[in-house]
């Protein structure tokens, strides 16, 4: 028989994710949506997460 914890964030192996609490990387989830951006297909992506917030960011504030 299966055990499944209820707090626990299901994921599926090779998901990245940027946890923006703890500000790492990591596959699977392991902390809450509210917390992470993600999915992204490599760790290489997710790592440079906040980057590409940033670059976003920058281009939406030219467009006002």
């Amino acid at each position: 028989m299966a055990v499944f914890k209820a707090n626990k964030p299901a994921g599926k192996p090779g998901e990245w994710f940027y946890c923006l609490k703890h500000k790492k990387v990591e596959e699977g989830p392991e902390c809450p949506a509210k917390d992470r951006f993600g999915p992204y297909p490599t760790r290489a992506e997710a790592e440079h997460a906040m980057e590409k917030v940033a670059e976003r960011n920058d281009a939406w504030d030219s467009q006002d």
